[in-house]
Protein backbone atom coordinates (compact mmCIF):
# COMPACT_ATOMS: atom_id res chain seq x y z
CA UNK A 1 0.00 0.00 0.00
CA UNK A 2 2.70 2.43 1.13
CA UNK A 3 4.72 1.80 -2.61
CA UNK A 4 1.48 2.58 -4.12
CA UNK A 5 1.08 6.02 -2.38
CA UNK A 6 4.78 6.29 -2.67
CA UNK A 7 4.34 6.10 -6.65
CA UNK A 8 1.00 8.15 -6.62
CA UNK A 9 2.87 10.99 -5.35
CA UNK A 10 5.84 10.78 -7.79
CA UNK A 11 3.73 10.60 -10.83
CA UNK A 12 1.38 13.45 -8.95
CA UNK A 13 5.12 15.56 -8.62
CA UNK A 14 5.77 14.70 -12.27
CA UNK A 15 2.98 15.98 -13.68
CA UNK A 16 2.92 19.29 -11.61
CA UNK A 17 6.84 19.99 -12.70
CA UNK A 18 5.68 19.00 -16.83
CA UNK A 19 3.31 21.78 -15.97
CA UNK A 20 5.53 24.30 -14.82
CA UNK A 21 7.66 23.81 -17.76
CA UNK A 22 4.95 24.11 -20.59
CA UNK A 23 3.42 27.39 -18.50
CA UNK A 24 7.19 28.62 -18.60
CA UNK A 25 7.29 27.55 -22.25
CA UNK A 26 3.73 29.30 -23.45
CA UNK A 27 5.43 32.92 -22.93
CA UNK A 28 8.18 32.62 -25.20
CA UNK A 29 6.73 30.37 -27.67
CA UNK A 30 3.75 32.91 -28.38
CA UNK A 31 6.15 36.03 -28.14
CA UNK A 32 8.51 34.11 -30.94
CA UNK A 33 4.85 33.32 -33.28
CA UNK A 34 4.28 36.91 -32.93
CA UNK A 35 7.26 38.04 -34.13
CA UNK A 36 7.44 35.53 -36.67
CA UNK A 37 3.59 36.85 -37.56
CA UNK A 38 4.73 40.63 -37.68
CA UNK A 39 7.65 39.70 -40.29
CA UNK A 40 5.61 37.75 -42.04
CA UNK A 41 6.05 36.09 -45.14
CA UNK A 42 3.86 36.34 -48.18
CA UNK A 43 2.41 32.73 -47.37
CA UNK A 44 1.00 33.80 -44.33
CA UNK A 45 -0.93 36.52 -44.79
CA UNK A 46 -3.78 34.30 -46.39
CA UNK A 47 -6.05 34.85 -43.20
CA UNK A 48 -5.21 38.81 -42.64
CA UNK A 49 -5.30 41.69 -44.46
CA UNK A 50 -1.49 43.41 -44.55
CA UNK A 51 -0.74 46.16 -41.82
CA UNK A 52 2.09 48.24 -42.44
CA UNK A 53 2.72 48.19 -38.39
CA UNK A 54 1.10 44.94 -37.31
CA UNK A 55 -0.77 42.46 -38.44
CA UNK A 56 -4.47 40.50 -36.51
CA UNK A 57 -2.54 37.28 -36.16
CA UNK A 58 1.00 39.03 -34.41
CA UNK A 59 -1.33 41.68 -32.25
CA UNK A 60 -2.92 38.33 -31.09
CA UNK A 61 -0.20 36.14 -30.41
CA UNK A 62 1.65 39.06 -28.20
CA UNK A 63 -1.44 39.44 -25.99
CA UNK A 64 -1.56 35.41 -25.72
CA UNK A 65 2.23 36.21 -24.71
CA UNK A 66 1.10 38.34 -22.17
CA UNK A 67 -1.13 36.69 -20.93
CA UNK A 68 0.86 34.29 -20.22
CA UNK A 69 3.97 35.69 -18.66
CA UNK A 70 2.66 35.18 -14.94
CA UNK A 71 4.48 31.72 -14.42
CA UNK A 72 8.01 33.68 -15.26
CA UNK A 73 7.30 36.77 -13.05
CA UNK A 74 6.79 34.15 -10.47
CA UNK A 75 9.73 32.40 -11.16
CA UNK A 76 11.52 36.08 -11.13
CA UNK A 77 9.99 37.24 -7.71
CA UNK A 78 10.96 33.53 -6.34
CA UNK A 79 14.22 33.74 -7.71
CA UNK A 80 14.81 37.27 -6.12
CA UNK A 81 13.16 36.56 -2.86
CA UNK A 82 15.55 33.27 -2.43
CA UNK A 83 18.78 35.68 -3.15
CA UNK A 84 17.50 38.39 -0.92
CA UNK A 85 17.02 35.95 2.29
CA UNK A 86 20.21 35.32 4.12
CA UNK A 87 20.95 32.29 5.53
CA UNK A 88 22.09 32.30 9.09
CA UNK A 89 24.33 29.34 10.81
CA UNK A 90 24.02 29.32 14.50
CA UNK A 91 26.85 26.91 16.07
CA UNK A 92 26.80 22.93 16.48
CA UNK A 93 24.53 23.40 12.94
Amino acid sequence: MFAATEKATSLLGQAVDLGRWLGLAAAPTFALMAWISGVGSAGMTMCSAASPFINDMALMYLLMSLFHVSPWLKLFSARSQHRNTSVVQTRGD
